[in-house]
């Protein structure tokens, strides 16, 4: 049997795949969606940008809330809350459309609304994915998710031109609304394991400073974010809201924008399969390495290049952007303790995407004084740069470790069962109280995922790793 058939057999972790697949096509049909109806409505990435933005800010303005709720409640049940608020908006957005009442205010408010909604539902769907499948196999949970988003990536641009330009705006807005119907009702049936030990609530301030010691521990989790955070700015935002225009003026038309990012889910969707087998020793190191594809591909488009040479990069990036986020998330949940996960993830969102808005708004004045093909450029340039710095910390060239330092880390029992030996160097729990119930819990009580998550040795903290 297949590692996906056997991962697929866990009931709760089925329904939340099928209802994250069908949701995942209907966000990338509604990106490029929003894309092209702009352009074609009033040809201004000015507005674009400004769309975009609005989705963007308030999602990365409430995301910590959002991670902080999603350590206290049952993580499906902000997800179905979400879900429900995200199918009702752009079911608006299409009546709208259908009308033709729609302006550009109106999706601003939309989007911005859509943004919030995303905020809370995020960290939660991080969180709640190692709570559906045993501990050893959160990789494969993993790597199984990101292959379903990435073939999302590849159909959901193509289907979005296809509707787009062939049937209407309107039918791409209410298909991802249907999606997010079918996600809801998917949820319903979830029934998440317990996963660490949680502790009473404590004031929301208190939560998400013991979050952000978490991140501040650990190198190789602030520093990526901190890359990320530049790199978006730089190059995410400038592609999205100026490769439209770009490949519209150099490659005759922006239909081709959409078969560039069917081409990376083509890519991804590559480097998902791959990942369920592949465990190089030092993944984070081989991912952010592979993640220079990105750059790459942004530069060839702002230069003009040959459209066989800017599609190769963009399967080349879907594919090391893919392996890159299989293998973060892996690390997030084997090196996080789970009551602080969904926390930490929110942190991710975040810092990666702080500045992702102002990129958004800047991108159109900018590229009506500059050029859009010399914004993208160094843009481009920069996000190269910044790649590479991630790699400095050791700990992050270093994550991964090897089966003998995990034998040093955990002791096990003659019956195979591991056991942890030192809790508080592999975990670091910030709550003393909590600490003090986890190194008292009998073995046999621990629920599945304390016995074996925190066997799992943490890299070295700030201090110690030489940075």
């Amino acid at each position: 049997m297949s590692s996906y058939q056997r991962i697929l057999r866990h009931r709760d972790f089925r329904y939340l795949f099928l209802g994250q697949a069908a949701s995942a096509v209907g966000d990338q049909v509604v990106i490029v969606a929003l894309a092209l109806f702009i352009t074609r409505q009033t040809g201004s990435p000015t507005d674009l940008g400004l769309v975009l933005a609005a989705q963007a800010l308030p999602m990365v303005s409430l995301m910590l809330f959002g991670g902080v709720w999603a350590d206290r409640l049952p993580r499906h049940r902000i997800m179905i809350v979400a879900d429900v608020s995200r199918a009702a908006l752009h079911f608006i957005l299409a009546a709208l459309i259908f009308t033709g009442a729609v302006r550009i205010w109106q999706l601003i408010v939309i989007e911005a609304l859509f943004g919030a909604a995303r905020a809370f539902f995020q960290p939660a769907y991080t969180g709640l994915i190692p709570q559906t499948v045993p501990e050893s196999m959160i990789q494969e949970a993993m790597a199984l998710t990101e292959s379903a988003a990435n073939l999302a990536i590849m159909i959901g641009p193509a289907l979005s031109t296809a509707l787009v330009l062939g049937v209407g705006a309107g039918e791409a807005f209410v298909f991802d609304a249907a999606t997010f119907v079918i996600s809801a009702l998917l949820l319903l049936k979830v029934r998440p394991r317990s996963r660490g030990v949680q502790g009473p609530a404590a004031p929301i301030l208190h939560e998400l400073r013991a979050g952000w010691r978490e991140v501040a521990s650990r190198a190789w989790v602030w520093v990526t974010i901190a890359v990320f955070t530049g790199a978006v700015l730089a190059l995410y935002s400038q592609w999205y809201a100026l490769a439209p225009v770009i490949a519209r003026d150099h490659y005759g038309g922006t239909g081709v924008f959409g078969v560039l990012e069917s081409l990376a889910g083509a890519g991804a969707v590559l480097g998902a399969l791959l990942a369920i087998r592949w465990r190089p020793a030092r993944p984070l190191r081989t991912g952010l390495v592979l993640a220079l594809a990105w750059p790459v591909m942004g530069a060839s488009l702002a230069l003009h290049a040959p459209l066989a040479v800017v599609a190769a990069g963009a399967l080349g990036t879907g594919f090391g952007f893919s392996l890159l986020m299989i293998w973060w998330n892996t690390a997030l949940a084997q090196y996080i303790p789970p009551q602080a996960l969904s926390r930490v993830s929110s942190y991710d969102w975040v810092g990666s995407l702080a500045l992702m808005p102002l990129g958004f708004a800047l991108a159109g004045p900018l590229a009506s004084a500059f050029g859009a093909s010399l914004v993208l450029g160094i843009g481009s340039a920069v996000a190269f740069v910044l790649l590479l710095v991630a790699l400095v910390p050791r700990s992050t060239r270093a994550l991964g470790g090897s089966a003998e330092q995990l034998a040093r880390d955990v002791g096990v029992e003659a019956g195979g069962v591991a056991q942890v030996a030192h809790v508080n160097s592999l975990v670091g729990i910030v709550d003393e109280r909590r600490l003090l119930e986890q190194r008292h819990m009998p073995v046999r009580e621990e629920p599945v995922g304390d016995a074996l998550s925190e066997r799992l040795p943490k890299p070295a903290r700030i201090g110690e790793s030489g940075e």
